[in-house]
């Protein structure tokens, strides 16, 4: 391992790596992945001087990689113990990995959250739900590209799925129920931020239904599939730092220790701005970022770069 400080960038998934290769080598910062499918670690040995940014994420088990989250666990462990700069440590992996987490933070910060249950195993999902008017909607407590999610019209629907063989089980167990928030367009919005600091927000369409959201080209399913009649990611330019939800988000974020995120909210018929979803390894869609004003990834590798430069410095004084 280099003695020199670097980035070195922990996750599990190398097809996510290539724009931000790009974006560390347009600015001179050496970089580096760190795996964590497999490989160990000596809790006496001291780590290599640098910045470590942890981009792991909540839907590593879609990718045959369960363990992944446990890995970084200890890995974040670790590096925090021998005071290693760490960028999405391991109190912030538990955002990235636990629904009820972001929820039970963004609501003590006062940010607006949807009514959700969790539900421990499935013994108590059925009255649970009935609680909830319809439509509403259970997901998966660790998620992620929206994998889990489903709209429910009746309860004896949700009962007949629950009891049968198609249930999925969430990999912790815990299903939320939530309550289904009625858009007042066929959209959602993300919002980026690096640094703590926001960096533009993107409309998500929503119009075919889906909860499968994810902006990364790694993500797509069918990329021959028919355009649809709007963009699935477009740059929304009046949404600014000064707008009262991104100065809340920025608050939160402060609070929480988290600075680099995407937060998704919706704006409902009845005039809510509700904050239902915060990711902390976000993924850049390239036509965004074409329109952008700022690049994610480009963000990304001058924050985590300056704190580079500025490890050499005091290492160097």
């Amino acid at each position: 391992m280099s003695s020199s400080p670097q980035v070195y960038v922990i996750h599990e998934n190398p097809e996510w790596w290539a724009p931000f290769a790009a974006a560390f080598a347009a600015e001179g910062i050496a970089a580096e992945q760190w795996l964590l499918t497999d490989g160990s670690i000596d809790l006496s040995s001291e780590p290599p001087q640098g910045v470590f940014w942890s981009r792991l994420s909540a839907s590593a088990h879609t990718r045959d990689h369960a363990e992944s989250k446990e890995y970084g666990r200890a890995v974040l462990r670790w590096l925090e113990s021998w005071g290693r700069t760490v960028i999405g440590g391991s109190d912030v992996l538990e955002f990235e990995v636990s629904k009820v987490a972001q929820h039970a933070a963004l609501r003590a910060a006062g940010v607006d959250v949807p009514r959700t249950v969790a539900v421990f195993g499935a013994g108590d999902l059925k009255r649970r739900a009935r609680e909830f008017p319809v439509p509403f909607i259970s997901k998966h407590n660790q998620g992620g590209k929206g994998l889990g999610v489903r709209r429910w019209d009746t309860h004896d629907e949700f009962d007949a799925w629950v009891d049968g063989p198609a249930f999925e089980a969430s990999p912790d167990g815990i299903t939320l129920v939530q309550e289904f928030l009625f858009a007042r367009e066929p959209f959602v919005t993300r919002a980026e931020y690096v640094g703590g600091e926001f960096v533009y927000a993107v409309r998500v369409d929503t119009s075919a239904g889906t909860f499968e959201l994810c902006p990364a080209d790694a993500c797509v399913v069918d990329p021959g599939a028919a355009a649809p009649a709007f963009p699935p990611f477009a740059l929304r330019t009046e949404i600014t730092a000064e707008h009262p939800l991104v100065l809340q988000h920025r608050e939160f974020l402060r609070g929480a220790g988290i600075r680099i995120a995407g937060i998704e909210f919706v704006e409902t018929i009845d005039g809510r701005l509700v904050t239902y979803d915060l990711n902390t390894n976000t993924n850049y869609n390239p036509d965004v970022e074409a329109a952008a004003p700022a690049s994610g990834p480009g963000e990304i590798a001058r924050f985590l770069g300056g704190l580079v430069r500025s490890e050499a410095g005091v290492l160097a004084g």
